[in-house]
């Protein structure tokens, strides 16, 4: 049977017609990095073509990470690996493409046709186990290995998808510290927030041949909080799996990634037992069986004619084109069309010529926009440097005015001495923090209880700092501010809360600030931060390792946050861990 139709869709109105010089003949499905389709290099070698969601590409951090996870990419050469020919971080959208491999996903064959025989499985395992020796060799951690990235050729199987994980995990869509992988296939260690390494990949492998074996994954269906419960906190239930399987996905499932099998000893156990009772030949003929008939690939999108999908493809109808869409012209070569730039399919219609009319209206549109814009820039940079401006002397006044107070001499700045002007230790980039922070999320501009009083209090030094080293806060815990101690309960001053609009620091007693400048923050920059302000509520989503935030006490104690790692994915389990720093308002 020929599945063809079901893996080959047309391209609909808002799918690309051409990326990056390959035409696009089909579209292959879509997944959250962006959609996949089909085209043909100039020799007419398939290709797969991922094309990046629109909201990924407009991340400047998912671009530069994509550019290096590609760079990684391109020394992948395995044999069981969908291998990368050709990649853009930089187009508008950005795009990878890599072979294509002509079979079903494994996810799409168990669905078809249910659980794998032992003797495919071992296949299998054999197979993504070379694979991710190569990926592993190159520097990459998959992080989402799972059935659906496992291709199933009829020589063997393809992972696909490697290192693209790893760029996304910066992006917006993780900044609020979502675990990058799919739950039912994550390792305890991604589940928890932790580092994902090449042992996160073979407990991912082990839960892949579990689905294989089973036909359902092996940790169960349901909500994704309540599967990584599981994975974290429960073993494996290994009893419904064959006897000759139990032992080698053990190894691959220990909780402690260190105990786990490494991608060579599975390949080596998979290699013995497909060994036992001359079960090796057969268990290729099975393979074929699994992978199933080759598809039929639509061939290359011609040159010459519009780029529509191919003829096996059924072609939109008229109810899928835009109304105001006028039909396309076929491509015409024409003078000089050897000198431009060209894709695997050859170059685009040159523009219409302009005569001597239209390029005089051009030239004096050209100019009326670029005097446009001089005085449009002309204003903003005016009105830029004026609110800058201010906002260092205010910024600048306002330490002056706090150091004053301390010292009792009119006019000494933060840190400066009154006689010689000169910069003491810690008194340096008082007023960088004024640009450098912003204000908490959540803010109340009333004068609600518990808030802090405008302005820092007098005190003739500055107190002694009280280093409490990381604590960790939960939905079950808190801090006290008082003698950095980790209360058991939720009446302490920081609290730990992911039940509402997102995770967050919040507090009945202290407001926060959350630092944007770079590290560093003195006490000093804390007091002058924090005074005035009003939010009770830090909003973790913008919040990575290493951000500090400061807080201010309504006593009078400031404290500094240093976060070390966050871990927000699945609310019931979420918790920030930070190194905490107190001055306190009472001399000690």
């Amino acid at each position: 049977m020929n599945h063809a139709a079901e893996v080959f869709q047309p391209l609909q109105d808002d799918d690309p017609r051409a990326v990056g010089g390959y035409r696009l003949a089909a579209r292959l499905g879509a997944g959250g990095m962006g959609r996949v389709y089909l085209s043909h290099t100039r020799g007419g070698r398939a290709v797969a073509i991922k094309v990046v969601r629109s909201e990924l590409a407009d991340d400047e951090t998912f671009r530069r990470r994509f550019g290096r996870e590609i760079t990684s990419a391109r020394k992948v050469k395995g044999a069981y690996t969908a291998e990368l020919i050709d990649a853009d971080a930089d187009a508008t959208p950005p795009w990878l493409a890599t072979l294509y491999v002509p079979g079903p996903s494994l996810s799409a064959a168990v669905a078809r046709s249910g659980p794998l025989p032992v003797p495919a499985v071992l296949w299998l395992m054999a197979g993504v186990a070379e694979a991710l020796q190569a990926i592993h060799d190159a520097g990459i951690v998959h992080r989402d290995l799972k059935p659906s990235n496992v291709l199933l050729a009829s020589d063997g199987p393809r992972v696909i998808d490697f290192g693209i994980s790893v760029a996304a995990d910066s992006t917006a869509h993780t900044a609020t510290g979502s675990a990058i992988g799919t739950p039912q296939y994550m390792a305890p260690e991604q589940a928890s927030g932790g580092d994902a390494t090449a042992a996160t990949d073979v407990f991912s492998l082990g839960q892949t041949a579990a689905f294989a074996a089973l036909g359902r994954p092996l940790y169960g269906d349901g909500p994704a909080a309540t599967v990584l419960y599981r994975i974290v906190h429960s073993r494996p239930d290994l009893s419904g799996l064959p006897e000759r399987l139990r032992d080698l996905l053990g190894r691959c499932l220990a909780a402690d990634p260190q105990d786990r099998a490494t991608p060579v000893q599975v390949v080596e156990w998979c290699r013995r037992e497909l060994g036992r009772d001359g079960e090796e030949e057969a268990g290729s003929a099975v393979w074929r069986e699994i992978a199933g008939p080759p598809v039929t690939v639509p061939p290359p999108v011609a040159a010459t004619g519009p780029a529509t999908a191919a003829a096996s493809v059924p072609a939109p109808t008229a109810a899928h084109t835009r109304p105001w869409t006028a039909p396309q012209p076929a491509v015409a070569q024409w003078p000089g069309a050897a000198q431009r730039p060209a894709g695997p399919y050859g170059t685009s219609v040159p523009p219409r010529q302009a005569g001597p009319e239209e390029r005089g209206r051009r030239r004096r549109r050209v100019a009326l926009i670029a005097g446009a814009a001089l005085a449009a820039g002309a204003l903003v940079i005016t009105a830029a440097w004026t609110v800058l401006d201010a906002a260092w002397d205010g910024g600048r006044d306002r330490a002056r005015d706090t150091a004053a107070s301390a010292s009792g001499t009119p006019g000494a700045g933060v840190g400066e001495s009154p006689a010689s002007g000169e910069a003491s230790p810690g008194g340096t980039a008082s007023t960088d923090a004024a640009s450098g922070s912003a204000e908490a999320e959540g803010s109340d501009s009333s004068d609600a209880p518990g808030s802090v009083a405008d302005g820092s209090a007098a005190r003739t030094a500055t107190p002694r700092a009280h280093a409490f080293g990381p604590r960790t806060v939960d939905a079950d815990t808190s801090l006290s501010l008082a003698d950095g101690t980790l209360r058991e309960d939720r009446e302490g001053d920081i609290r730990f809360d992911c039940e509402d609009a997102g995770c967050a620091l919040e507090s009945d007693t202290s407001v926060f600030t959350l630092m944007f400048g770079p590290p560093g923050a003195t006490y000093e920059m804390c007091d002058l931060m924090t005074a005035g302000k009003r939010s009770h509520r830090a909003g973790l989503a913008s919040v990575p390792a290493g951000m500090e935030i400061c807080v201010r006490h309504r006593n009078g104690d400031i404290a500094l946050l240093v976060v070390q790692t966050k871990s927000t994915a699945v609310p019931e389990l979420a918790f920030l861990r930070a190194d905490v720093t107190v001055w306190r308002a009472e001399q000690d």
